[in-house]
């Protein structure tokens, strides 16, 4: 089986760097995971499903890992946890399930667009400030759209719903944890839509690169929050997805060879 590892190293090698990569982002940020991995799979040419189910199959153990952490450090806002988790994983499921059951090339150029809007309002959102605390109003609707928009994109729940959970004033601290702890049963539930409507062969080398490379930068990604400033961090990030998408979009308009 090693033998088997080592000669398949120069295949899986390039979804490792993406996944350690997006997870060291992800850990500064507390989002971007799945928006990253997915711009990058996206732009190597795997059609949507396969990239969102890829995604999804590896987040579901590391957003585990973070959701047990974010628990035992009292970071979950429980009454918005349960405010988020049914919509969530509605929208989730639905977006999972039309993603699977529709051709892969119709939709790769609104998940483009899409994923470019995503970049650019990270970039707005680096350079505004969180408003004065308060408990945000709009939860459900947008729990809802998040799980969809992130089923169909690839990632998106952490970009989505933090940050508009943030617009609304609910408190930084207990806004990542509980979206992150929501995010591991999202995740966990398009990973399981995915694999009946796809099957198994949809789980493969892209998979097991990304969960390899996201479980070794997990560690380097927390150490980088507390020496990046997150406004730079955001930018940086939204520079990154913008520029990515865009280029994804540019190639499909035939711009691009």
């Amino acid at each position: 089986m090693i033998d088997s590892l080592l000669n398949h190293f120069g295949d899986i090698l390039p979804f490792i760097l993406i996944g350690f990569g997006a997870q060291m982002i992800d850990g500064a940020l507390g989002m971007a995971y799945g928006v990253i991995s997915s711009t990058l799979l996206l732009a190597l040419g795997l059609p949507p499903s396969k990239a969102s189910a890829s995604v999804h199959a590896a987040e579901t153990f590391t957003t585990g890992v973070s959701a047990i952490s974010h628990i035992a450090h009292r970071n979950v806002d429980w009454r918005l946890f349960a405010r988020l988790i049914i919509p969530g994983v509605l929208g989730g499921v639905a977006g999972a399930y039309l993603l699977s059951n529709i051709d892969g090339t119709l939709i790769k150029p609104f998940v483009q667009l899409y994923l470019t809007a995503i970049g650019v309002y990270l970039i707005w959102r680096g350079f505004h400030f969180p408003p004065q605390a308060r408990d945000p109003k709009w939860v459900t609707p947008l729990g809802l759209a998040g799980g969809f928009m992130d089923a169909t994109g690839g990632g998106g729940w952490g970009p989505v719903v933090t940050s508009n959970l943030l617009i609304q004033g609910s408190s930084p601290r207990h806004t990542i944890g509980t979206v992150n702890t929501v995010e591991f049963f999202l995740t966990l539930s398009i990973s399981i839509t995915f694999l009946l409507h796809l099957g198994w062969e949809t789980f493969t080398t892209y998979t097991i690169g990304l969960l390899i490379g996201g479980v070794v930068a997990a560690p380097f990604g927390a150490m980088l929050a507390r020496h990046v400033a997150p406004r730079v961090l955001f930018v940086a990030v939204g520079t990154i997805l913008t520029l990515t998408s865009l280029f994804g979009v540019a190639k499909w308009l035939g711009y691009i060879g």
